[in-house]
């Protein structure tokens, strides 16, 4: 599904902070992220969720060379991809129910296709009594919650999450990596950054490592 070939990223003219990553992501697997704050992982996902463009390097998805792809082919293949941002990144104007549905609107479902879809998912993250709050009045955790559920909703074939459980409390942390993981027991690929070493013990799951700019794969 993914295949990074001696990717290299710097800013500027200034060192670079990613080196010669290459690593593959296959489809159907489920891998965590982690390495000391400021190793790069946010950058990482950025890489893979093709906003951002390596320096140097390949980078293949979905058998597509990223690099010869057009705006609007890199828009398309976007739509594949689910997104956990640290900043959420939920549109204030819409209410919780409407932030969640956006991905299943993108792809021209009506809502009388999907409400109970939305709803029960909704509840199921702790979220059924703010289906129709707007976020500024959320929590920082209900606000993470609703960008969890947007980012699965729509049963991506690949899902980034960034620091995911970060926000919340270890009993609610079990259940959104549950989510996680039935996700991608129907299909999807999912990459989970974070530092919770506790955590990523608990699952006999595939790490990506990343330190002094450079990856290490524990399978």
């Amino acid at each position: 599904m993914i295949h990074f070939e001696n990717v290299g990223l710097r800013y500027g003219l200034g060192p670079e902070i990613l080196r010669d990553l290459t690593f593959d992501i296959a489809p159907r697997s489920f891998q965590f992220l982690s390495g000391p704050s400021g190793a790069g992982k946010s950058t990482l996902l950025r890489l893979l969720f093709l906003t951002l463009k390596p320096t140097r390097g390949l980078i293949t998805l979905f058998d597509h060379d990223t690099a010869t792809l057009s705006a609007d082919s890199l828009a398309v293949l976007r739509r594949r991809i689910g997104v956990v941002f640290q900043d959420f990144r939920l549109l204030d104007h819409l209410t919780t129910f409407d932030n969640v549905a956006l991905p299943l609107r993108v792809l021209g479902r009506d809502e009388e296709s999907y409400y109970e879809e939305v709803a029960e998912l909704l509840n199921w993250v702790g979220l059924g009594e703010h289906i129709w709050s707007l976020p500024p009045v959320l929590s920082g955790g209900e606000k993470q919650r609703a960008a969890i559920a947007r980012a699965v909703i729509a049963r991506p074939q690949l899902l980034l999450a960034d620091e995911p459980t970060g926000n919340v409390d270890p009993q609610l942390a079990q259940r959104l990596l549950r989510l996680f993981i039935e996700l991608n027991k129907s299909g999807t690929s999912v990459v989970i950054a974070t530092h919770d070493i506790a955590l990523m013990d608990q699952y006999d799951a595939r790490r990506l490592v990343l330190h002094d700019g450079y990856i290490h794969v524990y399978d």
